[in-house]
């Protein structure tokens, strides 16, 4: 992340080179969710077959919870001093969870590969979570373990 402009300067009593690690983490977080937004609504849009109202639901609650996780990342991103991600472009340099670009593809299909990206999520949660402890962050060590919640039960339903 480069410097920030003073003007951004948020006042904290964590150290500097913590809070980039934190802050990286969570950024990574932040673009990996909405990398699972945006599939989750696509899957949403594009769902089909017999129990097609059921999972359309299902993945459009989902998607709702998975937004509603991005604004409160980007403000512990910005707590922390640093600075959150800006655009799609940066959102894609950032997310390790993968877009599905397919013409088709299948409800079973659709329901496993959102299984896994929130199964990720996870993995990328407890990442903040381990950078939080060891910077002595008690606010985003604590708010992880809800969005890291979330997560595991999406993966379940």
């Amino acid at each position: 992340m480069p410097a920030t402009n003073p003007a951004l300067d948020t006042p904290t009593d964590l150290v500097s080179n913590s809070t980039k690690t934190v802050a990286e983490a969570l950024n990574a977080s932040l673009a990996d969710c909405y990398a699972l937004y945006l599939k989750t609504k696509n899957f949403h849009w594009h769902m089909s077959g017999p129990h097609f109202r059921d999972y359309h639901l299902l993945l459009d609650d989902q998607a709702a919870q998975i937004l509603g996780v991005t604004d409160a990342i980007a403000e512990r991103v910005r707590k922390t001093g640093n600075t959150t991600l800006r655009s799609i472009g940066d959102i894609s340099r950032h997310q390790s969870i993968p877009d599905n670009d397919k013409d088709f593809v299948g409800p079973t299909e659709m329901l496993a590969e959102l299984r896994e990206d929130n199964l990720k999520l996870v993995e990328q949660f407890r990442i903040v979570k381990d950078a939080a402890d060891e910077a002595k962050d008690n606010a985003t060590s604590g708010i992880v373990d809800e969005w890291t919640d979330q997560a595991e039960e999406r993966a379940w339903f």
